[in-house]
């Protein structure tokens, strides 16, 4: 059995993706026709032996209880469920935190997932590559290739190319590293809890808990900085270069960007989803008008009513949207 973590973050993150995020969680903003995270969730019932997603983060309940409800009505061969933390843990923390739940069934192996990337996830192909390393890695990173420009801008890895054991990592480093960088997507060996358990106890010994000057609460631990940094050169993690599309999302503009990609991908995925020249709208008024301006890749919303003179396309909402 395998389980995926989603982690989603709080309302205390995500200020540049405002306006997009006021009235809606950035997690659950469409993109594609889709909440952001409802694009992890299919990605993750698509892997063999997957039986439960745990979304972790520290947005309200209330928030998003309709959307797992949903959810879990869609994807019923899974379990979905949100965890909420008492307060905001951390890329590691929430998973301490709820780690009962995590290894409850005795799970092979775990996926993790931050819930700001966007891609054409190839999941079994990153458990599979962590399965032929199984006695050796606690945790494999999906990774791929950035600018040297680019790639101080996310966490850098040294990763030696017979094996895929990473040697060294660095997060944002503030001079070249490695082209290589970090996807925020994972395999954890259950193996890996002991692991944050020494993090978690080590901090509370020096005192860095219990609100101290930085806010930071019981609890707080950083995955990539406390886990994967000393990690590095131990032979315990290793790191899968993939060439699929990926993408952060942060701000509105990168929105937009992963909006196009996913729009693309659904020509594979789910070509349901997209309309041609053909696109049919009622109007409103029970007639049906026949649209043939628009130019793919494009999904229109069921609720969507669409002028029959419109000329709909992707590119045209970029140029609208940064004019």
């Amino acid at each position: 059995m395998l389980k995926a973590v989603i982690l989603v973050g709080g309302p205390q993150k995500g200020t540049r993706f405002r306006p997009l995020s006021l009235d809606t969680p950035k997690p659950l903003f469409p993109v594609a026709g889709r909440p952001i995270v409802q694009h992890h969730i299919e990605a993750c019932v698509k892997v063999k032996d997957l039986k439960e997603i745990l979304i972790i983060g520290f947005y309200a309940i209330a928030q998003m209880e309709k959307f797992i409800s949903e959810m879990q009505a869609l994807y019923d061969d899974v379990i979905i469920r949100y965890l909420q933390e008492f307060t905001p843990l951390g890329t590691a923390g929430g998973m301490y935190h709820f780690r009962d739940q995590i290894r409850s069934g005795n799970p092979k192996a775990f996926f993790v997932l931050n819930g700001d990337v966007c891609a054409d996830f190839p999941l079994q192909s990153l458990y599979d590559f962590h399965a032929s390393r199984a006695s050796e890695s606690l945790i494999t990173i999906m990774s791929t290739e950035a600018t040297h420009q680019q790639s101080v801008n996310y966490g850098c890895l040294v990763i030696q190319r017979e094996t895929g054991r990473v040697s060294h990592y660095v997060e944002k480093p503030s001079s070249y590293v490695s082209t290589f960088i970090n996807c925020g997507v994972y395999v954890c060996s259950t193996e890996v809890f002991p692991k944050l358990a020494a993090i978690f106890h080590s901090k509370a010994n020096e005192s860095h808990f219990c609100l101290n000057g930085n806010g930071k609460d019981q609890g707080h631990i950083r995955w990539e900085q406390d886990v994967l940094t000393p990690l590095a050169g131990t032979n315990k993690l290793y790191a899968l270069p993939v060439p699929n599309w990926w993408s952060q999302v942060k701000t509105a503009g990168s929105c937009i960007y992963a909006n196009r990609h996913y729009l693309e991908l659904y020509k594979e995925t789910h070509p349901e989803r997209l309309v041609n020249a053909g696109f049919k709208d009622d109007g409103g008024d029970g007639s049906s008008h026949l649209i043939c301006n628009i130019y793919p890749d494009v999904h229109i919303h069921a609720t969507a009513s669409v002028h029959p003179t419109a000329t709909v396309s992707p590119l045209l909402f970029w140029f609208m949207f940064f004019e």
